[in-house]
């Protein structure tokens, strides 16, 4: 069997994702996968265009963002466009899909969704086509009637793709496919000693690379000044200015502290960790609930952060930390609050997606002998 992946670079999730998927499938199958950026694909000028427009958006003008994410998730003129504008350049695509002639697409982003249904309406590409969403709520650039199957983060979206037509046999709430890693428990004990930190002291997790140098450091030093006993473990990811500023920063923090640069081993420190502090990305999220991670999140992104954020405070696996609220109030009442970050941490562990790519390859099997 040959399965393709395809991917877009508009944030790290969507890529995780379809690494995640094309990981398993090479080591405990037999099957033949290739994972392929569909922008870049199409076009590198394309794909640089709309991935430096979104970063941007995101960063800079995250309110304006979060306008148009909101209006293209509403049936009108403007939001018909993107499909559209999609199928325009879909047979650009059509050349990579023919040449790898896959028995199944697996799509991880929206715009590759509407361009292989493109192709799929025009009968062009005949291979069934599953789309994950990499987040905990839909928008509607997801939908389209040739998508075979719907794989989706939560329970709770079936009901919101019926709002947008699709029927309920399509959706699938296996959870958004992470890396098996995620999934291995640790010792978490053992993993602190290794970082020289105390086992007995709540640790406060910050994957703090799209935080901003002065934000992060204000913040942390904010916790400082509660008084409450903690430790800390940042991740800067690449962000050397960031690391750099930690490191003259904090030289006399008086909270014990761990400073990482870019690690592949992020599981490690989410099972080492108490709570994390982060912003609501997709992939970061269902990493975290794959280690029974509960969450403090922070500056969603309106949108899709923002969807996933309300998700996790409906279902009491996080706390929302609003932006010119009582950050370190709030993080040190939770950490006193002792039943109340277990009960976080409960629910954080009944929300089990482990067999999320399984359950996909099961998935495929039955749209191929269909």
């Amino acid at each position: 069997m040959k399965i393709m992946l395809l991917t877009a670079a508009t944030g790290g999730g969507h890529i995780r994702a379809a690494h995640a998927v094309e990981q398993y499938i090479r080591q405990n199958t037999g099957f033949d996968v290739v994972t392929v950026d569909a922008l870049k694909a199409v076009n590198r000028f394309l794909d640089k265009t709309v991935c430096d427009a979104y970063l941007f958006m995101a960063k800079n003008i995250p309110a304006m963002f979060g306008r148009l994410y909101r209006r293209t998730n509403k049936q009108n003129l403007f939001s018909d466009l993107v499909p559209k504008l999609s199928g325009l350049f879909s047979n650009l695509l059509l050349r990579s899909i023919a040449d790898y002639d896959p028995d199944v697409i697996i799509t991880t982003h929206p715009f590759a969704t509407e361009m292989v249904a493109a192709l799929k309406e025009d009968g062009l590409v005949k291979a069934p086509l599953i789309c994950i969403i990499t987040d905990y709520g839909v928008h509607r650039a997801y939908v389209a009637d040739q998508v075979d199957a719907y794989v989706t983060a939560s329970e709770d979206m079936v009901a919101e793709l019926k709002e947008y037509g699709v029927d309920e046999s399509r959706v699938h709430p296996f959870g958004i496919p992470v890396h098996g890693v995620f999934f291995e428990k640790k010792d978490r004990d053992a993993l602190l000693r290794q970082l020289h930190l105390d086992p007995a002291l709540p640790t406060i997790l910050f994957m703090a690379g799209s935080f901003g140098v002065s934000n992060i450091i204000r913040l942390c030093g904010d916790l400082e000044n509660t008084r409450v006993p903690m430790q800390i473990i940042v991740i800067t990811g690449k962000n050397k200015k960031l690391y750099r500023a930690f490191e003259k920063e904090f030289a006399d923090f008086k909270l014990p502290t761990r400073l990482v640069y870019f690690t592949d081993e992020v599981e490690r420190y989410m099972y080492a960790a108490d709570l994390l502090v982060t912003k609501p990305g997709g992939l970061t999220v269902s990493e975290a609930l794959a280690c029974g991670l509960p969450m403090a999140v922070f500056d969603a992104i309106p949108g899709q952060e923002e969807d996933n954020a309300e998700f996790l405070a409906s279902h009491e696996m996080c706390i929302r930390l609003e932006k010119n609220g009582d950050f370190a109030g709030e993080i040190a009442a939770l950490l006193r609050e002792k039943k109340r970050l277990m009960k976080l941490r409960e629910n954080c562990e009944s929300f089990d997606k482990s067999q999320s790519i399984p359950n996909l390859l099961a998935l495929i099997d039955r749209l191929i002998e269909k």
